[in-house]
Parts: C-alpha cells; structure tokens; sequence
C-alpha cells in the first residue's frame, strides 16, 4: 500500500483506528470532513480536538473545513429515518474523491470503529465510491477495539462527544428525557 487517506470523525474514534494501522506497519493521514456535525460548537470542539490530538502523536492532518448546517437539513428533510446512508455517502465520498485526486491509494474511515453506525452500509457505500473513483477501500472492521479506544481517550483528557454528530442524533440522545417532559405538560 502506497499512502492511506483516513477519513477521520473524531479524535477519540480515530485512537484505536490510528494505532491499530500504525501495528500494521501502515502510516495513515487523517482526513477531517465532517459537515454532517451541528451545531457549530460541537463541530468546532471535535475539529480542534482532532487537529490537538493528531499534533500530538505526530500524524498528518487535512482539514476540508465545511460546516454544512443547511446543505445538510436540505439534504435529509424529506427522510430523517435514512439520514445516516446520506451521511455515509457525503463523507465518504468527499474523502474518496480527495484521495484519488491527491495520490492516495487507499482510503478509509474511522466510522468502522463504531458498533453504533451501520456497519455494513458504511462498507457498501465506501466499496462503491472506490469503484467510482479509482482509489482502493481499505477495510477493517475496528470494532473489536471500539472500548480500549474510547478508555484510552478518556486518559488522554480528550473531548468525548455524546451523540453521533448530526441535530437529529441529539435529539435522540434526549428522546427519554423529551417524552417524560412531553408527558409531564400534557
């Protein structure tokens, strides 16, 4: 393998994702391209923590900085319970797309890490767009690692968002809490 563009969500998904390559023998560089991620505070703080987080453990960083509130809601109005597969592809295909036009060989994501995403969507998807693009997917399902990951960037003090990304997954994230309150004023 040449060289590796590693679409990167966030720093605490990308630890394990990052060491797990490197004991591979394989050097990635971190892509940052998220603009599925609102509102902005939250993009900032897991932006600023990835460009901390990759300084510190000397790893290569490309930063497409593209807060896309509204391109993003435009996109997924229509079908909220499909949002993710929009999701995927978005990121996805901007990294690929990145990686074919800078001579990368490989690409690939540290949503795989996540035993909360879609798994094999997520590969299907990024299969397509190698195809579609001409650079090579390299998958590995990092799952296995998600916790050690998540414990060791605890350690590290890094920021630790509490939902996947996107406005809709935080509400989600307070669905409970919503309905209680909803039920309590009725």
């Amino acid at each position: 393998m040449e060289r590796l563009l590693l679409h990167t969500c966030c720093a605490p998904c990308s630890v394990y994702c990052v060491d797990s390559l490197r004991g591979e023998g394989i050097e990635p560089v971190s892509f940052w391209y998220n603009p599925n991620i609102h509102p902005y505070q939250e993009y900032k703080a897991r932006r600023d923590t990835l460009v901390e987080y990759d300084k510190s453990i000397g790893l290569e960083l490309i930063v497409r900085d593209d807060y896309g509130l509204r391109d993003f809601v435009r996109a997924v109005a229509g079908d909220l319970d499909h949002r993710c597969g929009h999701c995927y592809t978005c990121r996805l295909e901007e990294t690929a797309r990145y990686a074919a036009g800078h001579g990368f060989s490989h690409f690939s994501t540290t949503l795989l890490v996540s035993p909360y995403q879609d798994h094999e969507g997520i590969r299907r998807t990024a299969e397509e767009l190698a195809e579609r693009y001409g650079v090579e997917f390299l998958y590995r399902d990092f799952r296995p690692g998600f916790r050690q990951g998540q414990t060791t960037a605890r350690e590290l003090g890094l920021y630790m968002q509490k939902y996947c990304g996107c406005v809709f997954s935080e509400e989600e994230r307070y669905a409970k809490q919503i309905a209680r309150d909803k039920e309590r004023f009725s």
